[in-house]
């Protein structure tokens, strides 16, 4: 495994004067195998860092798993660590034991690419895309309001520090209802952004994140809908558009719903009532 970046070499072109040339800074993007019991289960497409919390976040994601006790064990692997056949990459590989009674239905494994644009490829079916979570959010009655929602996006810009230095990175910040900022993650796709986020709230023992806001950088997909029910969030805020299907299941799931968060505007399509409105 490589670093959170990656330099390389960039013609700059300035209209209309000439083109130098510098090093530039790059998102680093890599494999990470997870394997449960030995066994391949995903492939996906991330920045390196947070790996462990990316691992036990998707699990929660996917319903392998619900608390930390469901897991035994989850081990980056490194040099002669590991069986490598089907990941060769040292440090790109999270091998996850589980808990006794914890387990893997057929119809939770996928044993193919998930790229860092597609958090959901590798489901058989629609039905698949559904997840049932073990939490009622229609029982959340958190609250906070639009002018505090408003103030989030600039405090989780100025805790993107690897976006600093390169540009292209989502982030996915978790917050308090009153606007405290519990932890940001990072990656070259939201939805292990947010996976990172939900493997930290595992870890620290804090799902599910009942009376907590999600904030991501880019849309609101269905798959982060999806995710953020799983992690017990009622409110998951984006800075962009959400889909039709993710306001779906945000309005079936009791999740509030908000888009377009910038500056002192938004749009709110589900459950405005935790804004007092």
């Amino acid at each position: 495994m490589t670093g959170r970046t990656a330099r390389r070499r960039v013609l700059r072109i300035s209209l209309p004067g000439g083109a130098v040339a510098r090093a530039d800074l790059l998102a680093a993007e890599e494999p990470l195998g997870i394997r449960i019991g030995g066994e391949a289960f995903t492939l996906t497409m991330r920045t390196p860092g947070d790996d462990i919390d990316l691992a036990a976040g998707f699990l929660v994601s996917e319903g392998v798993i619900r608390s930390a006790s469901d897991l035994a064990t989850i081990r980056i692997c490194s040099d002669g660590d590991c069986d490598h056949d089907d990941h060769d990459a040292t440090g790109n590989v999270a091998d996850v034991t589980l808990s006794p009674g914890a387990g893997v239905t057929a119809l939770r494994r996928r044993n193919f690419l998930t790229t860092s644009a597609c958090g959901v490829c590798g489901k058989a079916s629609i039905d698949d895309l559904a997840t049932r979570s073990p939490y009622d959010l229609f029982a959340d009655q958190v609250s906070m309001t639009p002018a505090l929602l408003a103030q989030l996006p600039d405090r989780l810009r100025e805790a993107q520090r690897v976006f600093d230095r390169t540009g292209g990175l989502h982030a996915a910040g978790l917050f308090t209802a009153d606007g405290e900022l519990l932890t940001v993650r990072e990656d070259v796709g939201r939805h292990n952004a947010v996976d990172k986020v939900v493997g930290w709230a595992l870890r620290e023992g804090r799902l599910p994140l009942a009376g907590c806001v999600l904030l991501v950088s880019g849309r609101a997909s269905f798959e982060l809908v999806q995710k953020a029910v799983m992690a017990g969030l009622p409110v998951l805020a984006a800075v962009s558009a959400p889909s039709s299907l993710a306001a779906e299941l945000a309005a079936e799931s009791g999740l509030t719903l908000v888009g377009f968060l910038r500056g002192g505007s938004m749009n709110v399509y589900t459950a405005a009532q935790r804004l007092g409105l």
